[in-house]
């Protein structure tokens, strides 16, 4: 699911945010979570409230009405005990968009609360999740928005997740605006991958996946069938199509659908190439089916992303 449709949060006002630290205070994804958000609640005043609690603070209090909470923890932190962690989830599940950061990914899945869920996990977790591969879909994404749930790898992808969310819910002027008090330059988006994430997970275990994945990137420009995919990698159609929906969810033909138009709008946001020019070097040879495909993923058209990197600049 796009992050645009968390823009339905946008005319909400005060906007309500619970950050739950249930790690130290001084660590990357905490730090790279709540820096912007703390500026976005200077900047847009009384219109923006965020709540940042520890495990603690927040089951001994009410709740506020969030409309976003989020359990946040660095790896390679043990879940809390168990009735701990069910009261957090259940605070956090009040809020409509809810989810976690870093190990408290892990966490939710563990709990059983994700079932079906696309989870950006933290790549350095991937070894202890052999027992929740039915209940979640484990993606190598920095970040997803899956329904309600809500989800990042953490580290320094944390950063780049609070500033989309500060986009989706107050605008690109306002997240521009931290961009420069920070001194960042581009946001990675959701759709970008912890580069050694497959190779953490599946390496070793499953070989032949990597393998076809390591293919699809390499060729963006003239993309393989899934026949040529397998032929090369040493597999039948149907045992790759097994490996990708079993350890990844999709189908191969998705997944790599989904890499070269990962590729397009990177190429969109980083280049001046024109959108014509996008297309065929990830691989479309028609306009109309490229910006078909781009706005079935991300919920606009070719045009209109570069559009949005015009008006934020």
């Amino acid at each position: 699911m796009s992050f645009a449709n968390l823009s339905r949060l946008a005319g909400e006002r005060p906007l309500r945010m619970l950050l739950v630290n249930a790690g130290e205070a001084d660590n990357l994804t905490w730090a790279g979570l709540v820096q912007p958000l703390v500026l976005a609640r200077r900047t847009l005043k009384h219109a923006f409230v965020l709540d940042v609690h520890t495990p603690a603070t927040l089951l001994a209090g009410a709740d506020e009405g969030w409309h976003v909470a989020l359990l946040v923890a660095d790896q390679p932190l043990p879940a809390p005990a168990d009735a701990t962690l069910r009261a957090l989830i259940g605070r956090c599940r009040t809020a409509q968009y809810w989810g976690g950061v870093g190990a408290a990914v892990l966490w939710l899945a563990e709990a059983g609360v994700a079932g079906g869920v696309r989870l950006a996990l933290p790549w350095a977790l991937y070894a202890d999740t052999e027992d929740i591969t039915e209940r979640a879909i484990l993606t190598p994404h920095l970040y997803e928005l899956d329904g309600r749930h809500l989800s990042c790898c953490g580290g320094a992808a944390s950063t780049d997740f609070a500033l989309t969310l500060i986009d989706c819910l107050f605008g690109a002027g306002i997240q521009s605006a931290i961009k420069e008090a920070l001194c960042i330059d581009r946001v990675r988006g959701a759709d970008e991958r912890q580069r050694v994430a497959l190779q953490a997970r599946f390496g070793a275990l499953q070989p032949k996946l990597s393998e076809a994945v390591t293919l699809m990137e390499a060729n963006i420009e003239e993309p393989l069938t899934t026949d040529d995919v397998a032929q090369l990698v040493g597999l039948s159609r149907r045992q790759l199509e097994r490996l990708f929906k079993q350890y990844l969810g999709s189908l191969p033909s998705r997944y790599y659908l989904e890499l070269r138009l990962q590729r397009a709008r990177q190429l969109l946001l980083e280049t001046n190439h024109s959108i014509v020019q996008v297309g065929l070097m990830c691989g479309f040879s028609s306009g109309s089916h490229f910006s078909t495909a781009f706005g079935a993923l991300f919920g606009n058209t070719p045009r209109e992303e570069r559009q949005r990197k015009l008006a934020a600049a």
